[in-house]
């Protein structure tokens, strides 16, 4: 049903709804205690004594004026929402859920979503979602009460009583972190995630509510401000489709991956949507033509199916225009057909007569029947040439195949009595087990989120012991992947590789069938380089947590030399203070203990003489600034309130970074960040404080030690227009266009429109009849330059336009 665009304002999930007019409370909005039955705010109204349940209430004999009355489309929506449960669970219980959605609608009346609109269609239009993927009713009675405990005044025990322990605990899962203060919004997202997914683990209700919940805020995102919206959709793109794909739940991912990039990158969605809907009519024949001919030799060779087509979903394009630099209709598996056999041999037995039929594509084949894929995914695979060149892919797999393969855990959801799930659910779940094993040695908020996304990877490779053990890996990975995947000793133990009995560099990329030997020596130690080139989050964690332990031991032996020289420097006894003293001035650090602050002045966050003048105020000169009050967060950045202005290019300041006067700043070459970019700080030795962009690659591996990071921001621009120049940064754009007369001057012409100096043009012809142009240009910050790509974008010609992070 077509529902106008409403939307959550809230970054991390489930729509919060926004304060109706003439209310008093911000982001509550119930009706008054005259209108409510003089019960408390958010109580639920009181039952006759007839009809109330030890776990809940009932639908009959409510006191006057409940239920609250309902628009008749709504209720519609709602009786929907039951016929659907009916259709495709038709013993479960419905009365649950009937309750569900009577105290769903008194505890949000009056609340409003960003839109507009009443509140009350966010959790009904989850419930629906829910129902539509063969949900129980315990899970679509949390699905319509999934926000009750964060946005109304109703708590978890309450929702215990009413509706029992199942739901409570779901309901608890799904409901984000806000009671705690965080010290950035990045850490409050990982808390959310790592929440959701310890939740998960005990019930996978959690996760698959949680998805339901942002499939529709996405589907409504349009209400909310650009800036939301954008990073509602990363996060998207980053967390949630991913998830989605690795529970096999490929449908809803697909859809997940479209909406994030329609809003991701709007010019490229609306570019490809309307080449993609050019082709519509020639793809919509061909398909044709080959589905008949499919249904003609399933006839012939007596095999019972039916037979599907689509076109390849546009976030999947956009990623295969990404990376192999092809027009629209030059994308291999851009259309594709699906058989759907009755068994696995009619599977393997079509093979012959397609393969008969049409060319195959040399390497295309893929068996993920007896090689399913880790979300349990399985199906065969066929890159075919049709009549003209086209090519197309064909998907054959059985009934129970395509179910998992579209709707993943949900496929083959059995909850009973026990609660008790099926061994594939449990396989699916041994991934989340294993990485939250993981993460307890991850105190890291960015460290934990860079790892799960990183074991979301979305395709595999199999290789295998000498001994015939298979060993699935994610794609590239390396021999030191493989080593841990083994063992932790094995991994950090590795000084040697074969591949198929032969010697190989450790960064080789490992490919499906490989058989692979480790030579280890006993003593031997992982490297830094290793994270360069390694893939699986079990290999980079282990690699990282042996590199932090080490290089903090050595940390705080350098730290222990540097204060002893320096007190001798200042004629100082450092056998007088006793370590409480030396805890004491870690505690002004936000820090808790003496090795800490050793290990802060061994790492360059701070200097010896600033700890001396700690120590014994007034022995070093100059007095510095005094330290800031101890705060919720990690030790990075709780170091003084001194704020250092650093100045760039010709003297205008540019970052405010909490850190000590006398440390050098400067901005990383390897990615140029500009202001507006998220930015985060990394004290290297001897160089002071590289300032990195966020999304920079090289930020995943120098992070590894969470010790050496410290929080920088942009600061705030003069206040009076003219008293500074304003700050400009060169960047350098790289534009994919025809190679036609007057382009060049076209794109001078909206640089220079833009108020943009030009430092550097270079073009150069490619082999297909483009161009590429690289310019340098001036630009002020991250709206400046989007907009300079936006107009460039727009010239009739260009292909593509991207920022070149390293100059």
């Amino acid at each position: 049903m077509a529902i106008d665009p409403k939307v959550s304002p809230d970054p991390f999930g489930s729509a919060a709804p926004v304060q109706a007019p003439g209310t008093p409370e911000s982001g509550i909005a119930l009706e008054s205690p005259a209108t409510s039955l003089n019960e408390p705010s958010g109580a639920f109204p009181p039952l006759s004594p007839q009809v109330e349940l030890a776990n809940g209430i009932s639908s009959a004999e409510f006191v006057p004026g409940f239920p609250p009355e309902v628009p008749a489309d709504i209720d519609a929506q709602f009786e929907t929402l039951l016929r659907t449960v009916q259709i495709n669970r038709p013993s479960d219980d419905l009365e649950i859920i009937r309750k569900a959605w009577l105290f769903c609608l008194q505890q949000h009346k009056g609340q409003n979503r960003a839109s507009g609109e009443p509140y009350i269609i966010h959790p009904l239009e989850v419930g629906q979602i829910l129902a539509e993927l063969k949900m129980d009713s315990t899970a679509i009675a949390a699905g319509l009460l999934h926000d009750a405990v964060e946005d109304t005044d109703v708590t978890s025990p309450e929702i215990a009583v009413r509706f029992g322990d199942q739901v409570a605990h779901i309901v608890e899962g799904v409901t984000k972190l806000d009671k705690i203060k965080f010290a950035n919004r990045e850490d409050h997202q990982a808390e959310n995630i790592r929440k959701m997914l310890l939740a998960m683990v005990s019930d996978m209700r959690v996760v698959i509510i949680k998805l339901a919940d942002r499939l529709h805020n996405m589907r409504t995102l349009g209400a909310l401000k650009p800036e939301k919206q954008q990073r509602i959709a990363r996060e998207t793109l980053e967390v949630y489709a991913p998830l989605a794909h690795r529970l096999g739940m490929g449908k809803l991912r697909g859809e997940l991956e479209d909406l994030a990039f329609k809003y991701t990158d709007a010019f490229a969605y609306q570019k490809l949507e309307k080449e993609v809907e050019a082709l519509s009519g020639p793809n919509t024949r061909f398909l044709e033509t080959v589905v008949g001919n499919i249904e003609t030799l399933l006839v012939q060779h007596h095999i019972q199916g039916r037979v599907e087509s689509r076109v390849k979903r546009l976030y999947s394009i956009q990623q295969k225009l990404t990376t192999q630099n092809v027009p629209v209709e030059q994308v291999f598996d851009l259309l594709a057909v699906r058989i759907i056999c009755k068994t696995v041999a009619e599977c393997y037995a079509l093979l012959y007569p397609l393969r008969t039929t049409w060319h195959p594509v040399p390497g295309r084949s893929k068996d993920f029947i007896s090689q399913p894929r880790q979300n349990q995914y399985q199906s065969l695979h066929e890159t075919l040439i049709g009549p003209g060149g086209h090519q197309f892919e064909v998907q054959i797999r059985t009934e129970e195949m395509h179910r998992v393969a579209e709707e993943g855990i949900a496929a083959h959801w059995k909850y009973k009595a026990s609660d008790s799930v099926t061994a594939k659910d449990e396989q699916k779940l041994a991934w989340v087990r294993q990485m939250l094993e993981w993460q307890k040695e991850m105190t890291d908020p960015n460290e934990f989120m860079s790892t799960l996304k990183m074991d979301m990877y979305p395709e595999e490779v199999y290789t295998f012991t000498p001994k015939g053990k298979v060993v699935v890996l994610p794609k590239d990975a390396s021999p030191i992947d493989f080593a841990y995947t083994i063992h932790t000793e094995v991994g950090n133990t590795t000084i040697g590789a074969k591949v198929n009995n032969r010697i190989v560099p450790l960064r080789t990329k490992l490919r499906n069938g490989d058989i692979v030997e480790i030579t280890t020596q006993a003593g031997h130690a992982p490297s830094r380089d290793w994270l360069t080139f390694t893939k699986s989050s079990r290999a980079r964690n282990k690699i990282k947590h042996w590199l932090n332990e080490h290089q903090r031991e050595r940390a705080i032996e350098v730290g222990k030399k540097l204060l002893d020289r320096e007190a001798r420097k200042y004629k100082m006894a450092l056998s007088k203070y006793s370590e409480a003293d030396y805890d004491k001035v870690a505690g002004e650090y936000g820090l808790g203990t003496q090795a800490e602050l050793l290990a802060g002045v061994g790492f360059g966050k701070f200097t010896a003489r600033q700890v001396l003048n700690k120590l014994e105020p007034g022995s070093t000169l100059p007095v510095e600034a005094p330290a800031p009050e101890a705060g919720v967060g990690n030790a990075i950045g709780q170091m003084s309130d001194a704020v250092k202005r650093v100045f760039f290019g010709k003297g205008s300041d540019s970052l405010q970074v909490e850190g000590q006067d006398d440390l050098l700043v400067y901005r990383a070459r390897c990615c140029n960040p500009i202001r507006g970019e998220e930015i985060v700080g990394y004290v290297t030795r001897g160089k002071g404080v590289a300032v990195h962009a966020r999304s920079c690659p090289n930020v995943q591996n120098l992070l590894y030690e969470s010790d050496r990071r410290i929080q920088v921001e942009w600061s705030a621009p003069p206040m009076e227009p003219g008293t500074v120049k304003q700050q400009t940064y060169p960047v350098k754009l790289t534009v994919l266009c025809e190679d036609r007369a007057g382009m060049l001057k076209e794109f001078t012409a909206i640089i220079s429109d833009e108020g943009t100096n030009i430092r550097s043009v270079d073009t150069k012809p490619t082999p297909d009849g483009n161009a590429i142009v690289d310019f340098v240009v001036e630009t002020v910050d991250v709206r400046h330059l989007n907009r300079l790509v936006l107009n460039l974008r727009k010239v009739p010609g260009v292909q593509d336009v991207h920022r070149v992070q390293k100059i």
